[in-house]
């Protein structure tokens, strides 16, 4: 698919078809995230794929919402505060940049193959957590499920116009 084209296509999918994707899909997907850039290429991440039943409604339990009691899988994204650079003049950490950049390259790939995802960063990450047992440093960041979209139909998205968001110079000049 055509990269202007996927970036338009590539919607939150919130309503999955009952069925596993493979394994060898999820790993092109994991592997689009693993090839993202990253501040000083650190690489603070983790990407735990969750395809077990039981494990999975363990993980459903932190995001009590009706459309995610459904999803098929998920891969939680983790960043490591131990690993990420932090800037030297102010100490600001950038895992959460580096993760949501590892992030977004995830559901590109998984959109460029057919597959549905959705970032859903409003959770319980202690119950999270403790289900993958991660070590104190490591938080997880993001719960990406990743499916077959139950319709092939791509919702209208709603942006900002540019005159909202693009400046020229200095905030506010118009471009």
């Amino acid at each position: 698919m055509h990269f202007n084209l996927l970036l338009k296509e590539r919607y939150s999918v919130r309503a999955f078809k009952p069925m596993k994707v493979s394994k060898a899909l999820i790993t092109q997907v994991l592997e689009a995230g693993r090839m993202a850039p990253s501040a000083n290429n650190e690489q603070p991440w983790y990407f735990i794929s969750v395809c077990d039943d039981e494990q999975l409604d363990r993980i459903k339990a932190a995001y009590p919402r009706e459309w995610f009691s459904k999803v098929p899988q998920v891969i939680v994204v983790c960043g490591d505060h131990k690993q990420s650079w932090k800037r030297s003049y102010d100490s600001k950490d950038h895992c959460d940049i580096d993760v949501a950049i590892a992030t977004d390259h995830m559901t590109l790939r998984a959109a460029e193959l057919g597959l549905g995802t959705c970032w859903v960063c409003h959770f319980d990450p202690k119950v999270v957590s403790e289900i993958l047992e991660l070590p104190e440093h490591v938080e997880p960041i993001a719960i990406l499920p990743v499916g077959y979209p139950a319709t092939n139909e791509v919702p209208l998205k709603k942006r900002k116009p540019a005159k909202d968001v693009f400046f020229r110079g200095k905030f506010g000049k118009p471009y």
